[in-house]
């Protein structure tokens, strides 16, 4: 079961059907694709639908977990903010998260990624989390400096996205390093 976590913002909840429009919408912006590795351009509605099917609850084989985040005051869909790949054998597993071009520059991704590394570290009980970006997406970096992360390295040609291969930054924050980042 995916939990529901609260920031002083921030809602983050499981994804349910009618977040398909909004999802739609949101990631449907080439600006979102652009820069995400896993986010397709278009993103129409019966993948919106598809993602919903298969990152809501319940969690078939608990190996991702895939939270909306909203407004805590409207509850409005702003991203999506997941631990993907999570690996019980060696505690360890990828944080991902994207937030809508209306909602830039407000804070949101590094509110919501860090409830959800507390969340990873704190209930799931994981040693390890890792996250990438493309490099030409500093502002993930920054996101994850931010909370504790330090660069492992560089992906190169890690990724095509648009025809064209692109190098990825590698990082990574263990539990112990955790407990002196901020927490959110």
């Amino acid at each position: 079961m995916v939990a529901t976590l609260q920031t002083d913002r921030l809602l983050l909840r499981p994804l349910v059907s009618q977040d398909a429009e909004p999802l739609e919408r949101l990631a449907g912006d080439r600006a979102i694709a652009d820069t995400m590795i896993s986010v397709p351009h278009p993103f129409p509605s019966h993948d919106a639908r598809a993602w919903i099917a298969a990152y809501g609850e319940p969690v078939p084989d608990g190996s991702d977990r895939y939270f909306a985040t909203c407004l805590g005051s409207s509850g409005e869909l702003v991203g999506i903010t997941a631990l993907r790949d999570i690996d019980d054998e060696h505690a360890q597993a990828e944080l991902s998260f994207w937030v809508g071009q209306p909602y830039w520059g407000r804070g949101f991704a590094s509110e919501a990624a860090g409830a959800v590394l507390k969340y990873a570290f704190e209930v799931l009980g994981l040693n390890r989390v890792t996250a990438y970006h493309m490099l030409r997406n500093p502002a993930s970096g920054r996101v994850l400096t931010r909370l504790g992360f330090r660069q492992e390295g560089i992906l190169r040609q890690r990724v095509r996205k648009w025809g064209v291969f692109e190098d990825v930054a590698a990082y990574a924050v263990l539990r112990a390093e955790y407990c002196g980042a901020v927490r959110w």
